[in-house]
């Protein structure tokens, strides 16, 4: 796309417009602009040359409708590069912090041109003053601010359907634009790091191979570079400080071009894959107070923002982030229900997954499950058939509702990730609470009709150790971050097994590859919804940094390398054949939860639990704290009136264990073993078996549901 600027000579001839849609949209004869704010008195539409940087036009939009000024510039092309300045009361301590000096980002901006850089006069306050935020600073800061481009939002889809996996054959894949193609073979240098990179063919190979069935996003809308991060020579790499709600990252596009994301989908798609992004919609990146005025702030910080009632010139503060979205306002609501909707619809995206939900879903009184912002997605026709994860938690009073969510969206069971963890590195106590996670979850979800499903498990994602990290390191080791080590979680339930990183010792390395088996399977192998954090398939490291936020560079990156090491080809192969099982066995991935109340076969329950000694584990047994073998034996049916059987055999001890298999006897097919890496399978020839310690082994026997005319 071509950018060019508004004729001169229609500098004076700025229409009524319309207040709706929000946002810049082009019609092919001229863009109509609207934006919201309250408690303006005036808001200015500037316009800028293609390049962002001289200042060519000033027009006050000519009427405010329902509290959204607007206006429509005619014969303005697509590219046309504009932003705001926004009039009223400079009364910080009332929560009004207008400033007309400060040019303003469109909310509702979907193209960005133009780095920020940082200077004080971004700031609406005079920082270094002795009130602080309370002396406006009259600074003009449209030098150092990026520009929103009105766009032209044609793209030829053909036929792409989106593939719409279920819940219950979904296997997530959490992965990182930029982290995924930086240290990628075969990849131009521009387009490492980008969608382009995304797109490429054999990465989309990879995934096939693997069995992944969605690939679930770190943020992609475009995000802000820390001024304190900057300062230290590190760079916000996640993303978690968004600077626009409709924006791609322009990062992310080698080219500077939307359609290198559409791309990316369509061929995602193409190949029966999914794409989920993590959207940050509790927080914006002008942080509290003391922070820059980008956009929100300026056009109307007490409609945007929570803000502390009788002291408005603080804000409510749940995010940890210096500031939480005002999300029960009806206008603010709206800005994120469209910012949804439109990466449904212009990217074809396939769900989201929601930083800090319990955030969203706060009323007046607290977290509410019926709050507004569940409800407007509920029952929206587009958004409620999307895949919709919730991370559920936040820092506020209350902010922990794992298993409140309504139905429809899923949740990061962080008890899953928690106590697989403690299990396999010997805690006592954890045996029962590991049945409950492996069999979904059922005391957190088993209410309202949810399913299995709803429990997103896993072991690893962005935020905390790799699974490598986690069975080499027992401490963090963030160093790099500049923080003196403080950042991050101090408590990771790792184990390094002898040696703090690295090491040659090869029993140690072999004890370490045997608990990376037995965490991959005790995850692939649970009923719920399995997350695998992208490149612990072949043992991906980020050397015990448990917090790598700010570290754009190799610790993040994935070693491709890794995977063609002995090692790691040996765990991805692994990691593969685990993934293939689950598919087989619908058992391993029912949606339903199981009680032990159905029988399958003669003899058979849909769920049993058995002791090594093949009896059934009793309630006292369950009190043991020091057991840690326990055998799960789950049965399904397929519509061919097939009955499918698997025994999970875990060994959590430092011992090997025999199991006697428990009756009925079955043909059984020894499918897995996480002790041995072995992944043929082959039949038993006994009705026991040694497990080795620290391993789990699966079994799998099928048979034919007996007609009822067949009986003797």
């Amino acid at each position: 796309m071509t950018l060019t600027s508004p004729r001169p000579e229609l500098a004076n001839r700025l229409l009524p417009g319309s207040p709706y849609p929000l946002g810049a949209t082009w019609d092919g004869l001229g863009v109509n602009f609207a934006v919201f704010s309250a408690n303006a008195s005036k808001i200015e539409l500037c316009l800028f040359d293609p390049a962002g940087r001289k200042e060519l036009a000033r027009h006050p939009l000519p009427e405010c409708t329902d509290e959204v000024w607007h206006g429509y510039l005619p014969e303005a092309p697509a590219g046309t590069v504009y932003g705001y300045r926004a009039y009223g009361a400079w009364e910080p301590q009332h929560g009004h912090r207008f400033n007309p000096h400060k040019l303003l980002l469109d909310p509702y901006a979907k193209k960005l041109i133009g780095p920020l850089r940082w200077t004080d006069a971004l700031f609406g306050h005079r920082a270094q003053t002795a009130r602080l935020d309370l002396s406006m600073d009259r600074r003009d800061s449209a030098p150092a601010m990026p520009k929103a481009i009105a766009i032209d939002e044609s793209f030829n889809w053909g036929d792409d359907r989106r593939p719409r996996v279920p819940l219950s054959n979904t296997v997530i894949y959490e992965a990182h634009v930029r982290g995924l193609s930086m240290q990628r073979n075969g990849l131009r240098a521009h387009e490492r790091g980008t969608f382009r990179a995304l797109a490429d063919p054999h990465f989309i190979e990879q995934l096939l191979r693997l069995g992944v069935t969605t690939v679930e996003l770190l943020p992609v809308q475009a995000f802000l570079q820390d001024r304190f991060l900057i300062e230290r020579g590190l760079t916000n790499y996640w993303g978690y400080s968004t600077l626009g709600f409709f924006a791609p990252e322009p990062s992310y596009l080698a080219m500077g071009m939307l359609n290198e994301m559409r791309v990316a989908v369509r061929r995602l798609h193409a190949a029966g894959l999914e794409v989920i992004l993590d959207v940050v919609y509790n927080h914006t990146c002008e942080g509290s107070e003391l922070g820059p005025t980008l956009s929100w702030r300026g056009l109307d910080n007490a409609s945007y923002y929570r803000l502390i009632p009788g002291d408005e010139r603080h804000y409510i503060d749940e995010t940890g982030c210096g500031n939480t979205l005002n999300v029960p306002h009806p206008r603010v609501l709206q800005m994120i229900m469209d910012s949804l909707r439109y990466w449904a619809d212009a990217f074809h995206v396939d769900g989201f997954r929601f930083d800090l939900g319990a955030t969203l879903g706060r009323e007046g009184t607290g977290f509410d499950p019926g709050s507004g912002f569940f409800d407007a997605i509920r029952q929206d026709p587009i958004l409620s058939q999307l895949k919709l994860i919730s991370e559920p938690w936040d820092l506020g009073p209350g902010g922990y509702q794992l298993g409140n969510h309504p139905p429809g969206f899923c949740e990061w069971n962080d008890k899953f990730r928690d106590t697989v963890r403690r299990f396999w590195r010997g805690d006592a106590g954890q045996r029962a609470d590991l049945a409950a996670r492996i069999a979904g979850s059922a005391d957190l979800f088993d209410r309202r009709r949810r399913k299995t499903t709803a429990s997103i498990n896993f072991v690893a994602a962005h935020d905390g150790f790799t699974l490598r990290d986690l069975v080499s390191y027992a401490e963090r080791h963030n160093e790099a971050n500049g923080e003196e080590n403080r950042d991050g979680s101090p408590d990771n339930a790792s184990a390094n097994w002898g040696v703090e990183g690295p090491t040659d010792d090869a029993a140690i390395k072999a004890q370490r590859l045997r608990i990376q088996r037995a965490i991959l399977a005790t995850l692939l192998l649970s009923q719920g919804t399995p997350m695998l954090l992208a490149g612990d398939e072949f043992g991906r490291t980020q050397e015990g940094n448990n917090n790598a936020y700010c570290q754009d560079n190799p610790i993040s990156w994935i070693q491709w390398r890794s995977a063609e090491e002995p090692d790691g080809a040996g765990l991805l192969e692994f990691t593969t054949r685990l993934i293939a099982l689950r598919q087989e066995y619908p058992a391993l991935r029912a949606a339903e939860f199981f009680h032990g109340a159905r029988d399958i076969a003669p003899g058979i329950r849909d769920i049993d639990w058995f002791d090594p000694s093949g009896a059934p584990i009793t309630s006292d047994s369950w009190s043991d704290s020091e057991a840690r073998a326990l055998a799960l034996r789950r049965a399904a049916c397929s519509p061919d009136s097939t009955f499918h059987i698997t025994l999970l055999l875990i060994n959590g001890a430092r011992e090997p264990c025999r199991f006697q298999l428990p009756q009925p006897a079955q043909q059984w097919v020894k499918l897995i073993d996480s002790g041995t890496a072995e992944i043929i399978a082959h039949p038993l020839d006994d009705q026991s078996l040694e497990i080795g310690p620290h391993s789990v082994v699966l079994l799998g026997a099928r048979g034919a549901i007996a007609s009822p005319d067949s009986a003797p």
